[in-house]
């Protein structure tokens, strides 16, 4: 699997501004490697690696700096982490795969880029029966597709006001650790090959989430954090729609 050198800038371009909203980047590795023409049976496996390694690192700074809230994690949790399992058990067709992932993605964009939240302090309880329901659909997409499902949850917490913006990507930071774990944890289960270049990769990734993470939980304002995701995930759909 060689890899040309100017992936590199571009990863850790990604990896920054993911981690700066709280997000590991798998959707926008998966972009990425599509452009590279990287072989379908990699891409899975090298972006959920990635997600594991960067969305660690965004969750620990938003943690530190105390916003996150384990009352809003744990229900989405226990009902993803089986179900990210049971998704990363599936494969897909590749055009079909790009195609959903593509899709998936227009959703939080429009709603983020055309809707007004709240003023922060103005938030709901988050009822648990629909955080299981949520959960349990996000984690099996997530593991289907190869991401941790934060680019799903991070809009509806936010449409529905269960958390402000760095609530939300500290849960989510989070959410994506141990959703990606599930879903390779199910890939390992129908075989997977470790790379050479998945180290490198896993490297400037990291580097860029330690950057991007401090930034995001330390620097940024909320506004700022909802129009970086936004941008982010537009780029990611409209590669993996048209490319």
């Amino acid at each position: 699997m060689p890899v040309d050198l100017s992936f590199y800038p571009l990863l850790l371009l990604v990896a920054f501004l993911y981690a700066s909203v709280g997000h590991g980047g798998a959707s926008g590795y998966l972009a990425l490697m599509a452009f590279f023409s990287f072989p379908s049976e990699a891409m899975r496996p090298a972006a959920l690696l990635l997600n594991i390694f960067v969305s660690l690192i965004a969750f620990i700074q938003y943690y530190r700096i105390g916003y996150f809230q384990w009352k809003l994690f744990w229900p989405f949790a226990i009902a993803s982490i089986p179900a990210s399992f049971a998704g990363g058990l599936f494969t897909l067709d590749d055009t079909l795969y790009k195609k959903v992932l593509g899709v998936l993605l227009i959703f939080p964009i429009v709603k983020l880029a055309g809707l007004k939240f709240k003023p922060e302090g103005l938030q709901r309880e988050v009822p648990f029966y629909a955080a299981l329901l949520t959960g349990t659909l996000i984690g099996f997409l997530s593991g289907m597709i190869g991401i941790g499902g934060g680019i799903i949850l991070s809009p509806v917490i936010l449409l529905l006001h269960w958390a402000d913006m760095k609530q939300t990507a500290a849960v989510s930071a989070l959410f994506i650790f141990v959703n990606s774990l599930a879903g390779l944890a199910g890939l390992f289960t129908t075989g997977f090959e470790y790379k050479p270049e998945m180290g490198w990769m896993i490297a400037v990734a990291f580097a860029g989430g330690l950057a991007g993470s401090y930034l995001g939980a330390l620097k940024f304002n909320s506004l700022l954090l909802k129009r970086i995701l936004a941008a982010v995930l537009l780029i990611a759909s409209v590669k993996l729609l048209f490319t």
